[in-house]
């Protein structure tokens, strides 16, 4: 059998084409991967839930309530009292926490006021304040802190904290 030469071109032609537009195909879009992208977490629901803490917080602390206050601390906590060297583990910040509420006037309330959270929804830093107010409701000190809880076994837990007044007593 005799081959046409134009044939053959026109095969030769075809073959290069083929190979050429194969070559400069678009590339296929990257497929969708399961990989999820993590929601966002809802930073007012968690400033709801932090005050919550801080709130059972101030009730145990005004009634001197030392084991309430502990359950809220992380075994590896560590505190940063006003004019305390740092506390590490919770021994050492009961100790530091019963000097504090020994030396508190009787009839005292503290409150604590989440002013701002962030972070991640699992290690969230909390911005407050504190007010302590004497039997009559007269604003006897105020001051500020910043914890940072970590959620545990789906609770949040203080894991740092660290607090200061803003005046000292004259």
């Amino acid at each position: 059998m005799k081959t046409n030469p134009f044939t053959l071109i026109l095969a030769v032609v075809a073959i290069t084409s083929v190979c050429v537009t194969g070559c400069n195909a678009p590339a296929k879009k990257a497929e969708a991967t399961t990989e999820q992208v993590a929601a966002k977490p809802d930073m007012a629901v968690i400033k709801t839930e932090i005050q919550a803490i801080e709130t059972e917080w101030a009730n145990a602390t005004t009634a001197k309530d030392i084991d309430k206050v502990m359950a809220l601390y992380a075994d590896d906590a560590v505190e940063m009292a006003d004019d305390e060297p740092m506390s590490v583990g919770k021994a050492a910040i009961r100790q530091v926490l019963l000097k504090s509420m020994k030396a508190r006037k009787a009839g005292t309330t503290v409150s604590y006021e989440t002013m701002d959270v962030y972070g991640d929804g699992h290690l969230v830093t909390e911005v407050g304040k504190t007010t302590i107010k004497d039997a009559a409701g007269n604003v006897v000190s105020a001051g500020k802190y910043m914890g940072i809880f970590e959620k545990r076994d789906g609770k949040f837990i203080c894991i740092r904290d660290i607090n200061n007044e803003d005046q000292k007593d004259k």
